[in-house]
């Protein structure tokens, strides 16, 4: 079988269990795909060849002899460098953790290793988590496969490029603003942030204790669906882990969706919008009233309360995070990572507390008003075309670089507040040969049902499927 690294993840690990490709095969192909493109990428941090070669080998051993294997048997995978292995790297994309390693192992990727897995490497990713674009001090910037001097996406930003270089068949993000959904767009790949809760934290750095989320990105909704299936479910080692049950997320994707209502907003999510996102955007309706679904334009609730609560609440989370570094190492830090920080300190502990408060009874409201109308929310996962990374480099730019680098992340930062499930699947290009992505979101715990549209909409069009053209042709495997 020739392209073993063009394969998606479920491709690729249902190949291993028939027995028709060995795990070293896969590995072998991402290595040579991976020194092909990285590069020009810089996606990774840290990479162990030869600990990889003895979990594929061991993969292999377990596929011969007939042993029980997991739904992810013998597929290698790298995540975001914040994903905790006891004993391993884990620098968190920054310069305080250059050289750190944990005592403990993150229950994803204790799950991830039941279902047969391995990890290969550590990836690139802003630090801390703490930018929409990819760029980092310590590491370097990560770079767009689709055209490099465009940014990736962050603060997941190796994830996104990693994946879409078709050197990775899935890697973990972590969400917090975006973090999962923006380099999911602007590579080209589908991405899902999960309700809050509903994938334990255990052993993931933290950057915001009430909207950090743990989620995979991949070529298809269809991979999503298979890791949330293993990665999700209350952990005793996360108490504020939910314990609603755990579907089968991949046997939710029929393909059917008639009678599927979709909403899409009249306002904030296209303000400033460009006219290619939205062509991209209305296109992608159009394939979606195709297989039954009906389109209403509505006007959302309590989004003024919704941006002004959920920056608050991030903000000061985070400085609360980082306080000890903040006053010992401040200088380790980039610019504009002290500048996010620096304001959180000033924030008066009632406006906090007011903003935790009022997430429970805002979230009831908008959910009563929205998904008594509607079963999912469409737009733009970025509503603009992708800037480059020199654009939205705050660090050295002009001040005029603030505007385009917090337009990156408008349209995702709202569901984090509101901690509703969201994917964002590819739907178009933008004029610079840029991905746009199409975000879809659900009521809490409604993953089966954002995925079920996703996949829908993957089964009629071949985004998700295209190649970026920085990736070499002819690497036999």
């Amino acid at each position: 079988m020739s392209d073993l690294a063009d394969l998606s993840m479920t491709e690729a690990a249902d190949a291993v269990r028939a027995g028709e490709v060995t795990s070293v095969a896969l590995l072998e192909a991402c290595w040579r795909r991976m020194d092909a493109v990285n590069p020009l990428l810089n996606a990774t941090i840290w990479t162990d060849r030869a600990g990889a070669m003895t979990s594929a080998e061991a993969a292999d051993i377990a596929v011969r002899n007939k042993a029980k294997l997991g739904v992810l048997h013998g597929v290698p995978m790298m995540h975001k460098d914040m994903y905790y292995q006891a004993g391993k790297l884990s620098t968190c994309g920054s310069a305080l953790r250059r050289d750190w390693r944990p005592t403990v192992t993150a229950t994803v990727i204790e799950r991830l290793a039941a279902a047969g897995a391995y990890t290969f490497g550590g990836l690139n990713m802003a630090e801390f988590a703490q930018n929409p674009t990819g760029h980092n001090k310590t590491f370097g910037d990560c770079h767009n496969p689709w055209n490099p001097p465009y940014i990736t996406g962050g603060s997941s930003s190796g994830s996104g490029a990693s994946v879409a270089a078709r050197f990775n068949y899935m890697a973990l993000g972590s969400d917090t603003g975006g973090s999962i959904r923006l380099p999911a767009s602007a590579n080209g790949v589908s991405g899902i942030k999960p309700t809050q809760t509903r994938v334990s934290r255990y052993g993931v750095m933290p950057l915001s204790f009430t909207h950090d989320n743990v989620g995979p990105l991949a070529r298809t909704a269809r991979d999503c669906a298979r890791v949330m299936t293993v990665i999700a479910g209350h952990d005793p080692r996360d108490p504020t882990s939910a314990r609603e049950p755990v579907p089968d997320y991949e046997a939710a994707l029929t393909g059917d969706i008639r009678g599927l209502r979709i909403g899409v907003p009249a306002n904030v999510f296209f303000d400033g919008a460009d006219a290619p996102v939205v062509a991209a955007i209305d296109a992608a309706l159009a394939v979606l009233k195709t297989r039954g679904a009906t389109v209403t334009r509505l006007t959302l609730p309590l989004m003024d309360a919704v941006a002004a609560y959920g920056g608050i609440v991030s903000r000061v989370e985070a400085a609360t995070i980082h306080a000890e570094w903040m006053r010992t190492d401040p200088q380790a830090y980039g610019a504009h990572i002290s500048g996010r920080m620096y304001p959180g300190y000033a924030i008066p502990a009632p406006y906090y507390v007011e903003s935790l408060s009022r997430r429970g009874p805002i979230l009831k409201a908008f959910a009563a008003a929205v998904f008594s109308q509607v079963d999912v929310l469409v737009t733009p996962t970025i509503r603009t075309c992708l800037p480059t990374l020199a654009e939205t480099d705050i660090d050295h730019g002009p001040p005029s670089t603030e505007t385009k680098f917090m337009a990156v992340s408008a349209n995702t930062r709202p569901f984090n507040y509101l901690g509703l499930p969201v994917i964002s699947v590819p739907c178009g290009f933008d004029p610079n040969g840029c991905p746009i992505g199409l975000q879809i979101a659900g009521r809490p715990f409604a993953e089966a049902r954002v995925m079920q549209v996703a996949d829908a909409y993957q089964r009629d069009t071949d985004y998700h499927t295209q190649r970026p053209p920085s990736v070499p042709l002819g690497l036999k495997d």
